[in-house]
């Protein structure tokens, strides 16, 4: 919980964004509404806006990222601020430079939001905890534990087509659950919304056991996949897994990919989500990716927006601390 109590000020103010775990569904809503506000004033086409003009959003991005970074380089474009992709193979991190010292070196320069990336978990929050006033920390994904603006986006992209009221909808969440931070960010948000049932399939290795009481987990992926409304697709995260944890991706798709046959068991109305990038063949059919219940361009489409809408709460006119 110490990562969702540093992302507020004293007042109880957004400063940063690092986990939606315990976020109030208040919150997550305004922010929701916000990216929604974005795009109506666009006519669905987001152009340039001033809501950062004067502002410097940096990319701190520590791992390979093509989807997130774009996105969140569009983002802060289209909100007028200036932006800066840290390139880490040319940085002095390749020197020995903490990502600490990083930051302060940035900070001096008067930048004002970082997009942060890291392989280990916490990294966001170790920054959040030592930015300076006015600074605001956005974590792009750490490790396996949090990636909070794909969890807004994905529950952005299930309200527009499935309506606003979580409370009456079965979603499956299937694949590597144990290794993704997709996966924990997109159960803190749909269970802070009131989402009607969540469900969880995958190999029982790459299952966690701290999912809690309110959650149906099997290995089972035609029983997991009966009657629901959204269907998410994750990938196996080959590069956080011991070798003697990679499955065969042949066997895997046969037991836990998403082809035709299978998207028959949900409703006929059913969605069908992926965070990218996509394994054709392994977690998903072709078919399926490509087909009329996917929404997965949706997705990236939203995460233009959603990200808009936290950058703009955080360091927008009047929103800034310190």
């Amino acid at each position: 919980m110490s990562a969702a109590r540093a992302q507020f000020d004293e007042a109880g103010r957004l400063r940063h964004l690092l986990t939606l775990e315990a976020m109030p569904p208040r919150l997550i809503l305004e922010l929701l509404d916000t990216a929604a506000a974005l795009a109506a004033a666009t006519g669905g086409k987001v152009k340039k806006l001033p809501l950062l003009r004067g502002r410097t959003v940096v990319n701190l991005f520590f791992e390979p990222s093509t989807r997130t970074r774009t996105s969140f380089e569009l983002a802060a474009s289209r909100l007028s601020a200036e932006v800066v992709n840290f390139d880490v193979a040319q940085s002095s991190t390749t020197k020995g430079e903490t990502v600490l010292d990083t930051l302060r070196t940035l900070e001096a320069m008067h930048c004002d939001l970082f997009v942060v990336r890291h392989r280990e978990n916490g990294t966001p929050e170790y920054l959040a905890r030592h930015a300076g006033p006015g600074v605001a920390i956005v974590n792009a994904g750490d490790g396996n534990h949090a990636h909070p603006t794909q969890g807004l986006l994905d529950a952005y992209t299930i309200r527009h087509h499935k309506g606003p009221e979580f409370g009456r909808l079965r979603v499956a969440i299937v694949g590597d659950i144990a290794h993704s931070r997709v996966a924990r960010s997109a159960i803190h948000v749909l269970t802070a919304l009131g989402v009607g049932e969540l469900r969880v399939c995958g190999p029982a290795a790459l299952l966690p056991r701290d999912l809690g009481p309110a959650i149906a987990v099997s290995s089972d992926l035609d029983a997991i996949l009966d009657g629901v409304d959204v269907v998410m697709m994750l990938r196996l995260q080959r590069e956080r897994m011991r070798e003697t944890e990679v499955p065969d991706a042949a066997d895997y798709h046969a037991r836990y990919g998403l082809d035709r046959r299978r998207l028959a068991l949900a409703r006929p109305d059913a969605i069908v989500m992926h965070p990218g990038p996509m394994n054709r063949g392994v977690e998903i059919a072709s078919e399926v990716a490509d087909g009329p219940q996917s929404v997965i361009l949706d997705q990236v489409s939203n995460g233009l927006v959603v990200r808009m809408a936290v950058m703009a709460r955080l360091v927008g006119a009047g929103n800034v601390a310190g």
